[in-house]
């Protein structure tokens, strides 16, 4: 990667049921916010929320949502799209994806690049208790990890509940990721969300650029913001707080791995990629890659 100014924009949804109306509305909100930071601070890449067309919980049934949404490229990423053209930047958002068919319905990353072209799509592998199709929510999970080649870097993606699997994360820094993008609407508590953002970046490597929603989504659910830039030795390089703005940073490939710990005077001697064990790992692949479960009692849904 290229040293670069990145960052990570908070938006609330528009209040009330969603409707055609209130998905434009969310668009046009995002597209001035990421015009007003990159006029401020220059970023190449800006990362929106999770779902920030919609807010999370949209409050209608998965079919109804498949008719407000749409493929992409189409007009539920264009308003964006159009922007990072205008804008000469890269902006990765969430956004709910028409799938293959009426009630299919994706929770997707997507990443437009300078010219206005989606130049990568993810779809979350993850989906929460809530979202989840397969226990009666409204997203259909998706089965691919998407690396992309850009002029800042590679750069992979994760949404919100996916930050606490490992395995999505080291599989795209296998891939060569350096900067991770992850668009969230994160429910849980201010500590968890620090503490995965943290961890995935320290596990792996790379820079973390994690956008957070605030405000209420079409269900009335409330978000708390505190979007982070995490460095690759895990430090918190910009936080924000908990209202619709933005946060950034620079990113540097030289100092990414400078020091043992922030500011320190010790060198960072070791890689946790290149020092893998993969000889114990593929010993116990069926264990790694077998189903398994909690010991302990939850509430399942």
């Amino acid at each position: 990667m290229r040293a670069c100014t990145v960052a990570a924009v908070q938006i609330a949804p528009e209040p009330g049921p969603l409707t055609a109306r209130s998905v434009a509305a969310n668009l046009a909100k995002a597209v001035r916010l990421v015009e007003e930071c990159a006029a401020a601070t220059g970023a190449e890449l800006i990362v929106l929320p999770e779902s920030c067309t919609t807010g999370f919980t949209p409050g209608v049934p998965a079919r109804e949502l498949w008719d407000l949404v749409s493929v992409v490229p189409g007009p539920v990423s264009e308003p964006l799209q159009e922007a990072a053209r205008r804008l000469g930047t890269h902006i990765c958002f969430g956004t709910y994806e028409r799938g293959h068919s009426p009630g299919v319905v994706h929770n997707a990353a997507v990443i437009a690049g300078p010219s206005g072209d989606v130049i990568g799509v993810y779809r979350k592998s993850h989906p929460y208790v809530t979202e989840d199709a397969a226990r009666g929510g409204w997203v259909t999970a998706g089965s691919d990890v998407c690396v992309v080649d850009t002029a800042l870097g590679r750069i992979g993606m994760a949404i919100c509940f996916d930050g606490d699997f490992p395995e999505l994360w080291r599989i795209q820094a296998a891939r060569g990721a350096e900067i991770m993008c992850r668009p969230s609407a994160l429910l849980r508590s201010a500590d968890i969300w620090e503490l995965t953002t943290r961890a995935r970046a320290y596990d792996n490597h790379v820079y973390v650029v994690a956008a957070n929603a605030v405000g209420a989504d079409p269900a009335g659910v409330l978000y708390f913001g505190n979007s982070l830039i995490v460095s690759p030795i895990a430090e918190v390089v910009a936080r924000a707080a908990t209202h619709e703005c933005w946060v950034s940073a620079r990113l540097s490939p030289e100092s990414a791995l400078r020091s043992l710990t922030p500011g320190s005077s010790v060198p960072q001697r070791f890689d946790h990629l290149a020092e893998r064990n993969l000889e114990l790992y593929t010993r116990y692949s069926g264990d790694l890659l077998g189903p398994a479960a909690t010991q302990f009692p939850y509430a399942k849904p």
